[in-house]
Order: structure tokens, then C-alpha cells, then sequence
């Protein structure tokens, strides 16, 4: 196992990262997925870190009072083997720790549970649609997957979220009604709908058309709710 995880960057303070918390933002190198809205495309390949953990353990500590928590983005954090070394270090030093992933590998998920406080569950598309989740992720095969890590969450108790980034392209009407029975059938409660913009992803420019502002527009968001009341749009 490596000794130290691989960080590619940190966002030093948010309030949105998790909810309810003040906490810095870790990102680790490494993502197996290639989505088509991707921003951070220099995270995808696998590779050492740009920045020292020890260096980065030291911050932390300045930080007592400051900070409620830490959480792990990336790129796909799980990817790491060190994550879970890493967030016990964090939990030893009085702060939460969150893990935002998109579910690639549920083993290594329950595995860092017990490690975790809060996670952020990245759901691309409707899992029974695997032509669509391919579409997005690039990658044929890892609905089943994210299905397991969903399942996983759903039992452990743990504060948790589910985030959908969204494009009328990919994401029409029906598809959006078929996720929010699936996620209200696993018992989700808080769901996030993230407007995608194609300014800066992976694809490059003209990928994804803007998105229109009444999108998703209000009937449709209306039905959502009434399957996940907890649903909150972002846009921006």
C-alpha cells in the first residue's frame, strides 16, 4: 500500500462541499471514467501528487477551529490506497472526514466507511439504463457497481447525499423520472441536481450545448420532488 495518498490539489475552505460544514477539499489523482462534462480532465490520469501529505497534515492542524472537516474529491478518491490511511489520520486529528465518489469500487467503500462521516454519492444516469450510463462515463459495465456502493450507503447509517450532473442532451424528462424512482425506492432522501457546463470539460468547447435556463423546467422538477422531497437544484 502507498504510504501517502496521491494529492493533486486543495481547496482550502468550503461551505458547500459538505453540507452543514466548513471543511477543506482534498483532491487525490486518479479517475478510470472519462465523462463528457468532466472539469477536471488533468485529474483523470493516474500519477503521483502534486502536493506533500505530511505537508498537507501540518496545515491541517493549523486549522484546529477553523475547520469542521476534510473532504476527499478527486478525480475518484477510492482509486487511492492510501485513502483509507489518510482518513484516519484526518478523523485522529478531530476532524469529519468526506469522501466524494461516484461508486467505481464498492469493496474498497465499505472499507472506508467505517473511516467516514458524510458521503457525496456521484449518480451519472439511471442505473437499469446502461447505453446512457456508457454514454456519460465512457466506460461499459459500471452501473452495477455504483448500484452496490448506493446499496452499500443506503445501510450504513452514515449522513449521505446523491448528486446527478445533468444536460437536456443526456438527461431528458423520462430519464430524470426513472432515476428519482430508483433513488426513492433505495430510500435517498437528499438529492442534488447539478446543471453541467460545458464550458471547460473534457470534451472541449461546443461538447455539450449550453443549457437552457428553464431547464429542468418546473412541472418536471415538481414530480421529482414528489418522489425525493430532499431534491435541491445548483446551478452555476
Amino acid at each position: 500500500m502507498s504510504a501517502a495518498p496521491a494529492v493533486a490539489g486543495l481547496t482550502p475552505f468550503s461551505s458547500l462541499d459538505y453540507p452543514g460544514q466548513l471543511a477543506a477539499v482534498v483532491f487525490l489523482q486518479g479517475c478510470p471514467w472519462r465523462c463528457v462534462y468532466c472539469h477536471n480532465p488533468g485529474l483523470q490520469a493516474r500519477g503521483p501528487g502534486r502536493l506533500g501529505w505530511a505537508e498537507l497534515l501540518a496545515w491541517l492542524e493549523r486549522r484546529r477551529g477553523l475547520l469542521d472537516a476534510l473532504v476527499f474529491s478527486g478525480g475518484e478518491p477510492t482509486l487511492d490506497a492510501a485513502l483509507p490511511r489518510a482518513a484516519a489520520q484526518v478523523r485522529a486529528r478531530g476532524f469529519k472526514v468526506g469522501l466524494h465518489t461516484a461508486g467505481l469500487y464498492p469493496e474498497r467503500l465499505a472499507t472506508l466507511l467505517p473511516l467516514l462521516d458524510w458521503v457525496g454519492l456521484d449518480i451519472k444516469a439511471p442505473l437499469a439504463d446502461a447505453a446512457l450510463h456508457r454514454r456519460i462515463t465512457g466506460v461499459p459495465g459500471a452501473e452495477g457497481e455504483v448500484a452496490q456502493s448506493l446499496a452499500l450507503l443506503a445501510a450504513s447509517g452514515l449522513g449521505y447525499e446523491c448528486r446527478s450532473t445533468i444536460h437536456p442532451a443526456l438527461h431528458d424528462g423520462a430519464a430524470l423520472q426513472q432515476l428519482a424512482e430508483q433513488l426513492a425506492g433505495a430510500g435517498v432522501t437528499r438529492w442534488a441536481l447539478q446543471i453541467a457546463r460545458p464550458d471547460g470539460t473534457a470534451g472541449g468547447a461546443g461538447a455539450l450545448a449550453p443549457v437552457p435556463p428553464d431547464y429542468p423546467d418546473a412541472a418536471l422538477l415538481a414530480r421529482l420532488r414528489g418522489r425525493v422531497p430532499g431534491l435541491e437544484l445548483r446551478r452555476g
